[in-house]
């Protein structure tokens, strides 16, 4: 039971849904924000990479909500899904992805962990795997917003099913049409 009256059925509208229904306004902009970093076109990181650095911050943050959603939406929008999903939030050092999508999830990583840990190294060993100034840049946003997100969430004490089914058909309405739309 989270720790104030969200007014709704918790198990219809678990985790951040919860929250988003008491504070309309500011779910708002929270889901542009989401819509910006995780699905706005162009963008030389696909929709799944980015659910991944996602993923991989809450898993991190130990937000099961938050990690077991955006590990199902990443899943839905790669190619070997959620068993690639699992090896980068076991081991991201040994997980079956370019060099340039490592660098970058372990910069997510720093931030995670003290925004001062994004180093000078670590920038110039994401640029040395091809990676762009806007894919750093949006890593450091995705993984900032992330933190923050996590933490409103588990902050509320909010619901998180254990069925990852549930997940699975939230990730379909995801990629369908996206955050914050009816």
């Amino acid at each position: 039971m989270a720790h104030i009256d969200l007014g709704v059925d918790e198990t219809q509208f678990p985790g951040i849904r919860g929250p988003m229904q008491f504070r309309p306004e500011t779910a708002k902009p929270l889901n542009e924000l989401a819509e910006v970093l995780l699905r706005s076109e162009p963008n030389t990181l696909t929709p799944g990479e980015r659910e991944l650095i996602a993923a991989y911050v809450s898993g991190l943050n130990e937000c099961e909500y938050c990690c077991n959603s955006h590990s199902a939406y990443a899943a839905a929008q790669l190619d070997t899904g959620m068993v690639l999903v699992n090896q980068v939030r076991a081991d991201v050092d040994s997980a079956p992805v370019s060099a340039k999508l490592r660098a970058l999830l372990t910069i997510a990583g720093a931030v995670r962990d003290d925004g001062r840990k994004v180093t000078g190294e670590l920038i110039e060993a994401a640029r040395a795997h091809g990676a762009t100034d806007v894919e750093i840049h949006d890593t450091v946003l995705i993984a900032a917003a992330f933190c923050m997100y996590n933490r409103y969430v588990d902050g509320l004490a909010t619901f998180a099913p254990s069925d990852p089914s549930g997940y699975a058909a939230r990730a379909e309405r995801i990629v369908a049409v996206g955050y914050g739309k009816p």
